[in-house]
């Protein structure tokens, strides 16, 4: 059988063109935007949306590198007490998204909020106008919100890579008189620059698909940008030329990754020594911990202390809302059936990726299986924008055969759950397909070639081979597919039909109206159900590095 009949791979490239057409609908429906728009986003719109959105990336790059590097190499390098919790611990920032970050902060930092009265208390003062501290809804304050919330993505790539590199070269630097500054900035940070290039990316990505911080504290975003054009305006059109401004910027960011880790090769070691972290004592070691420890404190403790404060002052006084009762279960019902989608998807196209290494088309396979993961890097708000228009249309065919047939003229699509699933799945897929490639990497090739020469066909084989061993795989993929699900916020405020709330919209709601005990539930349930991923990655660090101490 060759590749062209292969129905599995023919699946993965209907799923890869499934992705190209919020990309198309995008270019589509800028085309459809006069002269005019432009002229006009340009003279007045995209100045300020790009030169706020670099100077935002060009901060919060920079401060996660410098959080990120600098906490993963203290914690590695370094043995100091409390070491054991802060290197799990600093991964808690992963559970709280940037605009429930915001959400708290503006309410903490508040004027009449608990930090600044406690400063005026102890200074003797009684009022707001005798002393407050400067507002952070400016661009500087959302470039460090961002960085305390989003540095754990550089601080896992490159702890990774300090625990795996050899620790030869570290050692051999120490030997050589090398004090502890000298060995990171000569030898560890240079290997570690892909590792950190890679981080630096995701954070980034996630910066730009950000919309509730940014709006909350005041920053003319790209994001925020096409937001207010859509749905403040109802300019389709020009929304989706700041979209295409705004891909250019994720191209850029993707080649920039891309740069940072090109000509970086490394040897492979089947078990690599880890490095034995130096004993740190007295002053040093209180030194080290409080500077460890202040991300965690700000970009984790801080905001979840006063979202469990707030949300046991709100449920004393007024218990839970019916209203957030239905906007948990719509989060949990279109997130149950974006993952059962995203986990369908990804296991064709992983399956084909797979079933290709044996046979003729493994190009394709890798190819559509590239294309099914641009989700992840396309933002919310742009890949909401992209397929408004192709369903659209698809939405006036459909009511014109239905009018044809004898029924009444309505939209399927537009303005229904299933067009948010939809865009969850497409978002997320990226996340389905790569825990089950890494898990489907872990399994023999062997095991196929046994299985087909037994007569087994690759449904079968996938069935009763591969699935039972993928199980903690496709688990670990669904939940973290799930959690991500239940955090979007950009693609939902652009797709969600009339009246249908989400937790994380049900707090953008509260949050613009001001009443932040209102939204202080929602944002709690938002964070616990995050940290479940955050111990999963805890517990498979630990594990890893328990195996290589052995």
């Amino acid at each position: 059988m060759t590749w062209r009949w292969n129905p599995w791979l023919l699946g993965a490239v209907a799923v890869a063109a499934l992705m190209l057409v919020p990309v198309l609908g995008l270019a589509w429906a800028a085309s459809d935007g006069s002269a005019g728009l432009w002229a006009h986003l340009w003279a007045n719109v995209l100045p300020t949306a790009l030169l706020n959105t670099g100077l935002l990336l060009l901060g919060v790059g920079a401060l996660v590198c410098v959080l990120g590097t600098g906490s993963a190499w203290l914690v590695t390098a370094f043995a100091f007490p409390g070491r054991r919790l802060l290197s799990w611990a600093l991964l808690l920032p992963l559970a709280v998204p940037t605009y429930i970050a915001a959400f708290a902060y503006l309410d903490v930092l508040h004027p009449l909020g608990p930090v600044q009265g406690l400063i005026r208390d102890l200074l003797g003062y009684d009022s707001p106008r005798q002393f407050r501290l400067p507002d952070i809804r400016h661009l500087g304050g959302c470039i460090v919100l961002l960085g305390f919330v989003l540095y754990p993505y550089v601080y896992l790539t490159t702890r990774a890579l300090f625990m795996t590199q050899a620790a030869g070269l570290l050692e051999a630097a120490r030997s050589l008189g090398a004090t502890p500054l000298q060995v990171f900035w000569r030898v560890a940070l240079p290997l570690a620059r892909p590792a950190i290039a890679v981080g630096v990316a995701l954070a980034l990505l996630e910066t730009l698909n950000d919309i509730g911080a940014s709006e909350f504290l005041g920053v003319q975003t790209l994001t925020v940008s096409i937001y207010t054009t859509w749905v403040s305006r109802g300019d389709l059109a020009g929304a989706a030329q700041i979209a295409l401004a705004m891909l250019v910027v994720v191209a850029l960011l993707l080649a920039l990754e891309r740069l940072g880790r090109r000509r970086q090769r490394y040897a492979s070691v089947l078990r690599p020594r880890p490095l034995q972290p130096q004993q740190l004592r007295g002053g040093r070691a209180v030194l080290v911990l409080l500077l460890v420890s202040l991300p965690v404190l700000l970009g984790f403790v801080v905001p979840a202390a006063y979202l469990l404060w707030e949300s046991i002052a709100r449920l004393q006084v007024a218990g839970i809302s019916p209203q957030l009762l239905v906007a948990l279960w719509n989060t949990v019902r279109v997130a149950l059936l974006a993952t059962f989608a995203a986990m369908v998807l990804g296991l064709l196209v992983a399956w084909a990726l797979r079933l290709a290494q044996a046979r003729r088309g493994q190009w394709l396979a890798a190819a559509s299986s590239r294309i099914a993961t641009l989700g992840y890097a396309i933002p919310g708000t742009v890949l909401a924008i992209g397929l408004l228009l192709p369903l659209g249309g698809l939405d006036s065919m459909a009511s014109r055969l239905l009018v044809v047939f004898g029924g009444q003229s309505q939209m399927l699509l537009m303005g229904s759950v299933s067009l948010l699933v939809l865009a969850y799945t497409l978002r997320f897929l990226a996340v389905s397909v790569g825990g089950i490639e890494s898990g489907l990497a872990r399994i023999p090739l062997s095991l196929d070639q046994a299985a087909a020469n037994l007569g087994e066909r690759p449904a079968g084989m996938l069935r009763r081979v591969h699935l039972p061993l993928l199980r903690p795989a496709l688990a670990a993929a669904a939940l973290l597919v799930f959690v991500d699900t239940m955090k979007e916020l950009s693609a939902t405020l652009v797709l969600r039909p009339m009246n249908f709330e989400t937790l994380a919209t049900w707090l953008y709601a509260e949050a613009a109206r001001g009443t932040y005990e209102e939204g202080a539930v929602a944002a709690l349930l938002i964070v616990v159900s995050g940290l479940l991923p955050v111990i999963l990655l805890a517990r498979a660090g630990a594990a890893y590095g328990v195996e290589n101490a052995r």
